[in-house]
């Protein structure tokens, strides 16, 4: 039997990072299901959903004792049972570009959940405007709607947060 855990590693990014940690979870017999990964900074952020057999979990934090011996910091922790609450939800794409400045993601953000719609990734970004140089936000974000959410009045209301916080939104079905 398998198990599934979520796995977070943050850290200085470094050359060979994730050579490493897939190497320890191969070493358990893990299997990487689905990652992301990125540089923030000088820092590196990797976070990941690994089945490995049940048995070897408890090896894991052995396992990785030289990574967090170098001052990453690691989390293991296992899944709940796949929880079917989101099933029949439908699948779209937000999309928002604007000038940057504090608090885009949380108008956003407060949008969406204030009509109980799940955010399932949201991936955000700035940069320098062609011309002007100046500071350009942008995010893309998948989300999943309760099925008897009427989409204009969902949309409607995520459009008066993007013209709060200045930005331009796009939602695009079945992302």
């Amino acid at each position: 039997m398998r198990t599934d855990i979520v796995f977070t590693l943050t850290g200085t990014d470094r050359i060979g990072i994730v050579e490493e940690v897939t190497g320890v979870l191969l070493g358990l017999e893990g299997n990487v299901e689905t990652s992301r990964m990125v540089r923030l900074g000088g820092e590196f952020a990797l976070l990941m959903l690994v089945s490995l057999p049940a048995e070897r979990f408890t090896e894991l934090d052995s396992a990785v004792s030289a990574l967090i011996a170098e001052g990453y910091r690691v989390t293991t922790s296992p899944t709940q049972q796949p929880d079917a609450q989101h099933g029949g939800w439908l699948p779209y794409k937000v999309s928002v570009v604007g000038a940057d400045h504090e608090g885009i993601i949380h108008e956003i953000a407060h949008g969406l959940s204030q009509r109980g719609i799940n955010i399932e990734s949201m991936d955000t970004g700035t940069a320098e405007a062609p011309v002007t140089g100046a500071p350009l936000f942008s995010m893309t974000a998948l989300v999943l709607v309760p099925p008897h959410l009427a989409e204009d009045d969902w949309i409607g209301a995520l459009a008066e947060a993007g013209d709060q916080a200045n930005v331009d939104i796009e939602v695009t079905a079945g992302a």
